[in-house]
């Protein structure tokens, strides 16, 4: 990634071939690679009202994202590994891919640095025996777009703690705390999101990507800063930082998101402290670690004041999600591989040739639109040494590993409860979402289940978003949520 000391020494080709793809990511009207769809800025806008808050604003985003046709992309708004041809096909093969995702990911090559020092995230030589203790901070950023016209005016800190991996292996891990402008004091209530699929690479991890504009997750952000909720921003273990980011690893997830909330009440001046509630939240992969986190709290974390807790379009069954996926998603199953191997300590040349070992390593250094586009329509038999799918290796040699990652089997805290997931979902089976909302109720707890028909699994989730905060309110302010047990 080039830096802006970079800029001056760039070729006038590619100068004009940056000036080119950032012009077309305003043009195309993108603040977020996989949510939120704008109208070209003359000026800088009030972040706040670019967050939906209604289902009708909610509709009119996830049209305005679709509204451009592939025959739009050229050399100049796609990514340089990505040809032309593939991004016109995956779009149009995929309802979940835009032109608007192609374009901003071209930008994505071109963009300066995230203003935070790289060495913040080297880990120190030493590390404390207290899980979530802070061990440095650092001033950082956060930008809505990649041209950074949309600066949010909340006060943001990026901060490294100390947790724990599944071996019982100390590690350092990163987070961001986002303060609402204007707050002072006690924070009666804050937002523990975790983020959806970002990628496996460090250069992924949304501490970065927040100081370069490039956080897809910055609507939902902006959502709960909106509402004047602080919030803590989780980039997991390995994402960021050392070591690998073992992709929806269920134990380092969790305690990723709960010893970031024990540490966000020790950073220099953070209103959280242990008093104030908290709500854990997510969608997708952050879904799955926010119900992670939900599983583990009593054993790991039992003093944090979790109030509520959001979880959207969850993959409870990894087995189930990874094997009825299309070949528009084989990145997914490539870093689902790729983190297997390495829990399991398999070297990825037993199984793939020369071809699946470059496509792995390949894919593994790409955030998450770029890698999905690189891969998509990839037969996964071109990639391994006997013709096998992707697949039938995770059969025979990862079952276990996935099947530790299974969610809705252990109990959560007697809090409020949403889940929510789009009938449409073509990613994580909605059924997936209603039978974890099911167990809950089984188990007693109050479940509000929000199903909506947002199309394809972004669309489910910006469909949510002003539901999710209604919840929020409802429950920070110690009122129950609807209770959909009865219909589950």
């Amino acid at each position: 990634m080039r830096t802006t000391a970079h800029a001056s020494a760039l070729t006038h080709e590619g100068a004009l071939r940056r000036r080119r793809r950032l012009t077309a990511v305003v043009g195309a009207a993108t603040l977020t690679s996989l949510a939120l769809a704008l109208g070209a800025p003359a000026t800088p806008a009030n972040a706040a009202d670019l967050v939906p808050q209604t289902e009708s604003e909610a509709e009119q985003l996830i049209e305005d994202r679709a509204a451009e046709a592939p025959s739009s992309l050229d050399r100049s708004s796609v990514p340089e590994g990505v040809s032309v041809e593939r991004a016109q096909k995956a779009v149009e093969k995929s309802d979940e891919l835009t032109t608007a995702d192609v374009e901003y990911a071209a930008a994505q090559e071109d963009l300066p640095a995230s203003g935070v020092p790289e060495d913040f995230y080297q880990t120190p030589n030493s590390l404390p025996s207290e899980d979530g203790a802070v061990l440095k901070q650092a001033d950082s950023e956060f930008y809505l777009d990649p041209v950074k016209l949309i600066k949010h005016d909340a006060k943001s800190t990026v901060f490294m703690y100390k947790t724990t991996d599944e071996k019982g292996q100390a590690r350092a891990a990163t987070a961001t705390l986002l303060t609402p402008k204007g707050a002072s004091g006690h924070a009666d209530d804050a937002v523990v999101l975790s983020p959806g699929t970002q990628g496996i690479a460090d250069k992924c991890a949304p501490s970065r990507q927040m100081g370069m504009g490039t956080e897809y997750e910055g609507i939902s952000i902006a959502s709960a800063l909106a509402a004047k909720h602080p919030v803590v921003v989780v980039d997991y273990m390995g994402l960021g930082t050392e070591g690998t980011h073992h992709f929806v690893n269920r134990v380092e997830e969790g305690r990723s998101v709960l010893d970031a909330a024990r540490a966000v009440q020790q950073v220099d001046d953070s209103d959280v402290d242990e008093e104030t509630q908290l709500q854990l939240r997510g969608y997708s992969q952050g879904g799955h670690a926010t119900t992670a986190a939900l599983e583990l709290q009593k054993e790991w974390a039992p003093e944090l004041n979790i109030a509520s807790a959001s979880a959207g379009a969850v993959p409870t069954d990894l087995y189930k999600t990874v094997s009825g996926l299309s070949s528009v998603y084989t990145a997914f199953a490539l870093y689902g591989v790729a983190g297997f191997a390495d829990q399991a300590d398999i070297d990825l040349s037993e199984f793939l040739n020369e071809k699946g070992q470059k496509t792995v390593a390949e894919t593994s250094n790409k955030c998450t639109v770029e890698a999905l586009l690189s891969t998509a329509f990839t037969d996964s038999q071109s990639l391994t040494k006997d013709g096998r799918t992707l697949q039938e290796i995770i059969d025979e040699r990862f079952l276990d590993i996935a099947d530790r990652q299974r969610l809705g089997e252990a109990p959560v805290p007697d809090v409020p409860l949403l889940v929510n997931h789009s009938r449409l979902d073509d990613v994580i089976p909605f059924e997936q979402g209603k039978e974890l909302a099911a167990t809950w109720c089984r188990a007693g707890h109050k479940v509000a289940f929000e199903d909506n028909l947002g199309p394809t699994h972004i669309g489910g989730y910006i469909a949510a978003l002003p539901r999710v905060e209604t919840f929020t309110s409802r429950t920070f302010a110690g009122k129950a949520p609807l209770d959909s047990c009865w219909r589950l």
